[in-house]
């Protein structure tokens, strides 16, 4: 029987509050949806000045809250909300709280390129424990170890398995080589490759500029191929349409490419259409716009089922990474 938990207040446990801001709704309702509890009533609304103000409309004393709130574009005001929620259930003496974040902005900030950078990923980290949470629930982090950044529990969950199960009802997982766009993605594209038993190769790009990039080399036999290009983030959409034509280049019969956050900025959705990409999967991690919908090479995966999972797990005290073996 599948569990529900709104009888967890029978059981003498917390009852599971969730929570949503502004940044992707569909998101959130889907998740509710799933864990078959609906969402809690609030708002989130502006004053004139663009000051951001909370209010929770339900009790939530002694509950277990979770936030669905992606910091996606725009950024700092998703972030900013994120926070203000949490201090809003803190106040409101919830039981526990934690962030569900699907997409963690400035992830891609998680080291010093330069003298006299910041490592951002480190500081929202920061803002989200002083602001009250005490877990992060997230997905496919830029980096593994943005994990050590937060003193709290922080569950980094994969959209792997989602991505495995379409690539098998796509290509029936037949002559599919799975493609790493650099040498920082290997991990990332060898677990892939593993869960379809699919042999990886990689795409040695030089970046001269931050915006741009330029593949000059393929690691790997590709030739007769299928090649499915996998990683975290796609942001202006450039490295991938240069790795898809050095693919084919290489001898690749077809190329398709599975990210998680489609960030999608600037002409990217354009960029895609008109590349030599077959395909460009992604999941509703960012809340899609009309443009991604409307584009005919670009499909959208769900993450709710996965997320609202986790949060069941989390709230009985379950294991999360059972998820994934």
């Amino acid at each position: 029987m599948p569990f529900d938990a709104r009888d967890d207040k029978d059981r003498g446990h917390p009852r599971l509050k969730l929570v949503s801001g502004n940044s992707n709704r569909p998101l959130a309702e889907a998740i509710a949806s799933y864990v078959k509890v609906p969402l809690t009533k609030g708002q989130v609304k502006r004053f004139a000045d663009m000051e951001i103000f909370v209010e929770i409309q339900e009790n939530v004393r002694g509950q277990d809250a979770f936030i669905i709130q992606s910091t996606s574009f725009p950024a700092n005001d998703n972030l900013m909300e994120l926070l203000i929620l949490i201090d809003a259930l803190k106040r409101s003496s919830a039981l526990r709280i934690t962030a569900v974040i699907p997409y963690y902005g400035y992830a891609r900030q998680d080291r010093k390129p330069g003298p006299r950078t910041p490592i951002s990923a480190k500081l929202v980290a920061n803002l989200i424990e002083r602001a009250g949470a005490d877990r992060v629930l997230t997905l496919d982090l830029h980096a593994g170890q943005i994990q050590g950044f937060f003193d709290i529990p922080t569950d980094n969950l994969f959209a792997a398995p989602i991505f495995a199960r379409d690539i098998q009802d796509q290509n029936e997982a037949k002559d599919v080589v799975v493609v790493s766009p650099d040498v920082g993605g290997v991990v990332r594209a060898r677990a892939l490759a593993k869960r379809i038993d699919a042999p990886i190769a990689i795409c040695d790009k030089r970046r001269e500029r931050a915006g741009e990039s330029e593949v000059m080399n393929v690691i790997g036999d590709v030739e007769g191929k299928r090649c499915v290009l996998i990683d975290d983030i796609v942001d202006s959409g450039g490295t991938l349409c240069n790795a898809a034509e050095a693919l084919l280049k290489y001898g690749a019969t077809e190329v398709s490419a599975y990210i998680t956050h489609g960030v999608l900025s600037g002409g990217a959705v354009s960029r895609i259409q008109n590349s030599k990409l077959k395909s460009l999967v992604i999941t509703d991690s960012i809340l899609p716009t009309e443009a991604v919908k409307a584009a005919k090479n670009i499909r959208v995966l769900s993450i709710a089922p996965l997320i609202g999972e986790a949060i069941l797990r989390t709230s009985r005290a379950e294991s999360v990474s059972s998820l994934f073996y």
